[in-house]
């Protein structure tokens, strides 16, 4: 899978880890920036993340910011894209499972490298199960989230 990768200066420190991670489960990351710890806004880097996403450059997305939550905000409102922030390695690979989420957002000033780390591979490891035999309810919960885009 490619997988875009991006964060602002809060979330600079960890990128690298993040790219590694991506790297060793045999995806090939994107690097949209930001690439130093100088003052940048996380929208920019969001909407970078979502747009490879809806042009279907990258089929999943990292987002680094402080705390991942302003990065998870911006992402969230751009059709197509359905982020979350994880902090832990169950939220990643359950938000992908059941909710079909395609960007993981981190906080930086909140999570260490081997957190990080285990959290992407979590998140990297899973699959929608909406299309597998008894995970019906996943599937119809995720469509009821995708006409809510349409309002």
């Amino acid at each position: 899978m490619k997988i875009a990768v991006a964060c602002d200066h809060a979330g600079f420190p960890l990128k690298e880890i993040v790219l590694e991670a991506v790297r060793q489960e045999g995806h090939e990351p994107i690097d949209l920036g930001t690439f130093s710890t100088e003052s940048v806004d996380y929208p920019d880097y969001a909407e970078k993340v979502g747009r490879a996403i809806q042009s279907g450059q990258a089929e999943r997305g990292i987002l680094l910011c402080g705390s991942g939550v302003g990065a998870s905000i911006a992402a969230n409102k751009m059709k197509g894209v359905y982020a979350a922030i994880c902090h832990d390695t169950y939220t990643a690979h359950q938000g992908v499972e059941h909710d079909d989420m395609n960007v993981l957002c981190l906080g930086g000033r909140v999570i260490g490298p081997e957190l990080a780390r285990e959290i992407v591979q979590a998140f990297l490891r899973a699959r929608f199960t909406g299309h597998d035999p008894g995970g019906e309810r996943h599937a119809r919960r995720v469509g009821k989230i995708r006409r809510l885009e349409e309002l």
